[in-house]
């Protein structure tokens, strides 16, 4: 399934949107709380794996669960875990040049 995020590096995890968990036929596997950006606390449900995808990276995440058609995010871990750097001049993500052919992770 393709689908477009909001890369968004103020989330620390991905978030989708119930219809996308719908399609996925993604089980919850436990529940957790978050703090949106106005302090509020919410509960949300948590699916996995999901597995991700962009270019020649992919990783393997849970993913938070969130009402209706909201925007589903791509946050902190799992940018981290494929490597990928966001383009502030054209606005996109890409492979980290650094790294153009297989993910490199930082151990320590």
């Amino acid at each position: 399934m393709h689908v477009n995020m909001l890369v968004d590096t103020g989330s620390i995890y991905m978030c989708i949107n119930e219809n996308i968990q719908e399609q996925l036929q993604l089980p919850v596997i436990e529940k957790r709380k978050g703090q949106l950006a106005d302090g509020s606390i919410v509960e949300y449900n948590v699916v996995g794996p999901i597995e991700v995808r962009f270019k020649n990276r992919r990783c393997h995440v849970d993913a938070m669960v969130l009402p209706g058609e909201n925007e589903p995010l791509l946050g902190a871990i799992p940018l981290e875990d494929m490597d990928v750097l966001i383009h502030p001049q054209r606005q996109e993500l890409i492979v980290d040049p650094d790294h153009p052919y297989f993910a490199q992770m930082k151990l320590k």
